[in-house]
């Protein structure tokens, strides 16, 4: 314990200086690589990975009766599954809060910007609609789940191909696919998560700076700088001067990303 305590000063008292152990500024993310299309059976389907962070991204696609409340869209349905390979700390069975939180930010982040397009997805009123499962996966945590899951699910979607639907015996013909795209908007949202750790604020933590963290502010915007969604976790509380300047922080690096994936985006 007292190693533990001592390592999470040093942490709040390097990022007090503006400096982090892996040489990175308190706003700069770790290296982002992407992976597109890593599933053959998966409508679409991404790896990202930031740093040493790694999440697999699948998409599936079936015909579903609408939810009561919306009998003219297509459902989404958003689980996310933390793996005991990817840390210790997790465990294997029903899904703990850490994996329904995931799913729910992920959910939100795109049913609130509408980037899929729900009403295009209605086959019958009432009756039949396209149901978008997203599954994500953990592979390795080392810090900022969030994020890369976010980032996963949309570069995941957007690769998605719509499968072969058989109309007269009103069947998903599953591994046949067509070439028609998942119906998307072109602004694209993403999720931004900002981190509090003593007097600092801090964008992408690796495992050690996030476990000292006290909290953090997930925003999904587009990159015109529309908030869609927004959610603050962990008991610590935010002055206002300070989700001030997480809403600039979540901003410029947003655009940044955008820039820097302009290709998969």
């Amino acid at each position: 314990m007292k190693t533990a305590r001592i390592t999470g000063e040093r942490i709040k008292q390097y990022l007090k200086e503006g400096k982090r152990f892996d040489g990175r500024k308190l706003d700069e993310f770790r290296n982002i690589e992407i992976e597109e299309n890593v599933s053959k059976k998966a409508e679409g389907s991404s790896r990202v990975r930031i740093g040493k962070t790694e999440v697999i991204v699948g998409i599936k696609l079936d015909v579903m009766e609408p939810y009561p409340d919306s009998p003219d869209k297509g459902n989404l349905i958003v689980s996310a599954e933390l793996l005991p390979l990817s840390s210790p700390r997790f465990e294997a069975g029903p899904p703990k809060f850490p994996a329904i939180e995931l799913g729910r930010l992920v959910d939100r982040m795109i049913r609130e910007s509408k980037f899929i397009e729900f009403e295009k997805l209605c086959i019958k009123k009432g009756e039949k609609v396209w149901a978008v499962f997203i599954d994500i996966y953990s592979i390795n945590d080392d810090g900022n789940l969030i994020d890369a899951a976010c980032l996963g699910s949309i570069i995941a979607l957007k690769n998605a191909k719509m499968p072969k639907y058989d109309e007269k015996e009103e069947r998903v013909i599953f591994g046949e696919f067509t070439n028609k795209k998942l119906p998307l908007k072109k602004e694209i949202p993403l999720t931004i998560t900002a981190y509090k750790i003593g007097e600092s604020l801090v964008i992408d933590p690796c495992l050690e700076e996030e476990d000292v963290s006290e909290a953090r502010v997930s925003v999904g915007a587009t990159l015109d700088g529309t908030i869609h969604s927004l959610q603050k976790s962990n008991e610590k509380e935010i002055k206002i001067e300070e989700f001030g300047k997480i809403l600039d922080l979540t901003e410029k690096t947003r655009v940044k990303i955008f820039k820097q994936l302009e290709k998969y985006l």
